[in-house]
């Protein structure tokens, strides 16, 4: 079974002000189930894991209303406030749901880098516990390092780093979000997803992926890496099954079912269509 794990659905009417503006013509617009279809197809894609793309509880619930009525998206990560009062209530709420399988809060857009890496969030990482919900982390390489210490703290939370933590590609930077890739890697809650990379090598050619791609696949070995197209932001830089071929062709072939698929059953608890 093949899974893309990290695709977005939005509408533009509900995001006025906000990120893409119209100046990011491929992605000004919107994008529906019916638009990516053919391309999971295509592809060959199973089924999908459905993003959030904004930080309210209406984006959530819209999201969580498109994969009640596409079978193809087999799971949803939603948001919610995880330092609010009643964080509980509204993750058990959100929880019944049977598509819910996790939170985002959108780290990299916070001003305070140091966000995650609070107490503040005991409680609702202990309510995401209790529900078997994950966490994925949408963080840059500065983040890694407080990351790590909330990794450390809640080491009975799944943890997925969407598209390696951003790395520089484009500015040719590798040792230090190397070496803070390293450390997360090395706590065995922490999976990495294999995604967004295309978008941030920029004007370098895609080959320029491959290294930073491999040492996503070195650190976290074949059992914690996990494809995504994150399209539509993918049609930035690419196209969905050009994408899927060029990480098709970095990851060895004796480990395309477990990272194009099996560990996002597993990480996500999906199942069959």
């Amino acid at each position: 079974m093949r899974i893309d794990a990290h695709q977005h659905f939005w509408r533009i009417a509900d995001r006025a002000g906000q990120w893409p503006g119209p100046e990011l013509a491929a992605i000004h617009r919107d994008f529906l189930p019916d638009d990516l279809r053919p391309l999971v197809e295509d592809a060959g894609v199973d089924g999908t894991v459905l993003v959030q793309t904004m930080e309210t509880q209406a984006d959530t619930k819209f999201i969580l209303d498109l994969a009640d009525n596409h079978p193809f998206i087999l799971g949803v990560v939603g948001w919610t406030d995880l330092k609010a009062s009643d964080v509980q209530e509204n993750i058990g709420q959100l929880a019944s749901h049977r598509k819910l399988k996790g939170f985002r809060p959108m780290l990299q857009d916070l001003a305070d880098d140091r966000w995650i890496d609070d107490p503040a969030l005991d409680i609702g990482i202990a309510t995401m516990i209790e529900h078997d919900l994950v966490f994925d982390a949408l963080v840059l390489p500065r983040h890694l390092a407080p990351l790590c210490n909330f990794a450390r703290r809640h080491q009975e939370l799944p943890i997925v780093i969407d598209h390696g933590a951003k790395p520089p590609i484009a500015e040719g930077r590798f040792i230090d979000w190397y070496a803070r890739m390293k450390a997360l890697a090395a706590l065995p809650n922490v999976h990495c997803k294999l995604s967004g990379l295309l978008t941030e090598a920029g004007d370098q050619k895609p080959q320029s992926v491959r290294p930073y791609a491999e040492t996503i696949f070195d650190l976290f070995g074949p059992d914690r890496v996990i494809w995504g197209s994150d399209w539509p932001v993918l049609r930035l830089a690419g196209e969905y099954g050009a994408w899927l071929r060029q990480c098709l062709d970095i990851v060895p072939e004796e480990n395309h079912a477990a990272v194009f698929g099996g560990n996002a059953k597993r990480f996500y608890r999906l199942k069959e269509i």
